[in-house]
C-alpha cells in the first residue's frame, strides 16, 4: 500500500531537475511513489528524468507533449496519486534526507487532513527560513478559523502548496484551477481553508524552496500574469461576507506589489494590467476599499491607478 504520493510537474529545468530527484532518492520509501510530469520541456529535462528510472525506487514519469501549465500539470499528478496522503514538490527545488518520513509522522500523529510547514528560501548560497504564519504548533484547529483577521499575516497568505502534506481523500479541495499559469496557489488555498476539517502547523523546514529562478513565472512579466486577476475573482466569487475584506486586503496588496516590479512588463502588458487593476478596485464597494486600504505609500499606488481608465 503506498502511504504517500509526491506530485512533482517540472518544465524545461535541466539545470536544476538532477538536484530535486538527487534529494528524493534520499527520501525514498517502499511506500512513497513519485509522479514527475514533465510539462512539455524543450530542453535535457526530460533525459535527465529518465536517468534516475534505476535509482529512484516508485518513480512514475508522465509527459505532456505540449505545456498546459503548472495548475494542470499538477492536477494531473494528483489524478494518478494513490498514496493515502499527497504533498507536491516543484522541479527547481529539493528536500532535506528524511523530511518526507517527518512529513508523514506528523500528520499520522496529529490525525488533522492537513499540516503545514515551514520552509527554506535560498537565493544563490543565502539560506533564510521562512515560516508558516501561524505561532501556534502542534494543535489540531479548524481552518476556517485561521483566515481572519484582516491586517494579520494568516494561513490564506501562506499559499505555497508544497509546504505541507495532505490526506488524499480531501478530493476535489486539492485540485488547482487549470485555467490559471499564475496565481493558481490563491483560490486553492482559501477553498482548503474554508472547506477541509481540520489542520496543524508543525515546526519543519526541509524543503528548499530556489527564489529568483531564471525563467520562472516570478521573473517573467508576459500575459501569464494577467492571471493574477482570475485568481482572485475566483476567490471572490462564492467567498462568505465574513471573509471578504481579509480577500481584498489581500488582492489590494499583491496588486500594488505587481505594480512596483511593472518594469519587468512591456508597455503594452503594462497598460493591460493597470486597465485590469483599476477595474477590478472600481468594482468593488466602498467599504470593502476601505478593509483594504494598505500603508500610505502603496495605498497611493492603488489611487494612482484608479485614474487610470
Amino acid at each position: 500500500m503506498i502511504k504517500l504520493s509526491v506530485v512533482v510537474p517540472v518544465r524545461d529545468a535541466e539545470l536544476y531537475i538532477s538536484d530535486a530527484l538527487t534529494s528524493l532518492t534520499r527520501n525514498a520509501r517502499r511506500d512513497f511513489e513519485f509522479i514527475v510530469v514533465d510539462d512539455g520541456s524543450a530542453d535535457a529535462t526530460g533525459q535527465i528524468i529518465e536517468d534516475f528510472r534505476d535509482d529512484l525506487p516508485g518513480l512514475v514519469v508522465l509527459r505532456n507533449e505540449t505545456p498546459v501549465g503548472l495548475a494542470d500539470a499538477r492536477n494531473l499528478g494528483v489524478s494518478l496519486a494513490s498514496g493515502r496522503y499527497l504533498t507536491f514538490m516543484d522541479g527547481d527545488d529539493w528536500l532535506a534526507p528524511g523530511y518526507l518520513g517527518e512529513l508523514v509522522e506528523a500528520i499520522e500523529r496529529l490525525g488533522c487532513d492537513f499540516v503545514r510547514v515551514d520552509h527554506v528560501q535560498v537565493e544563490g548560497r543565502k539560506r533564510v527560513i521562512h515560516r508558516a504564519p501561524l505561532a501556534t504548533r502542534e494543535v489540531v484547529l479548524k481552518p476556517r478559523e485561521h483566515i481572519m483577521p484582516v491586517r494579520v499575516k494568516t494561513m490564506v497568505d501562506y499559499p505555497y502548496a508544497w509546504a505541507g502534506i495532505y490526506r488524499r481523500d480531501l478530493g476535489e479541495l486539492l485540485t488547482f484551477p487549470g485555467h490559471l499559469h499564475t496565481a493558481e496557489d490563491r483560490p486553492w488555498i482559501w477553498r482548503l481553508h474554508r472547506q477541509a476539517g481540520s489542520f496543524a502547523v508543525v515546526s519543519l523546514a526541509g524543503l528548499f524552496y530556489r527564489r529568483m529562478v531564471s525563467g520562472s513565472l516570478t521573473q517573467i512579466g508576459d500575459a501569464r500574469q494577467l492571471h493574477f486577476f482570475d485568481a482572485f475573482e475566483l476567490v471572490l466569487s462564492d467567498l462568505e461576507e465574513e471573509f471578504a475584506p481579509k480577500a481584498v486586503r489581500t488582492f489590494c496588496a499583491l496588486l500594488a506589489h505587481h505594480l512596483e516590479l511593472g518594469e519587468r512588463f512591456s508597455p503594452d502588458l503594462r497598460a493591460r494590467f493597470e486597465k485590469r487593476g483599476a477595474d477590478a478596485l472600481r468594482r468593488l464597494s466602498p467599504d470593502l476599499l476601505a478593509a483594504g486600504r494598505l500603508e500610505p505609500e502603496r495605498d497611493q499606488i492603488l489611487q494612482r491607478l484608479l485614474e487610470v481608465r
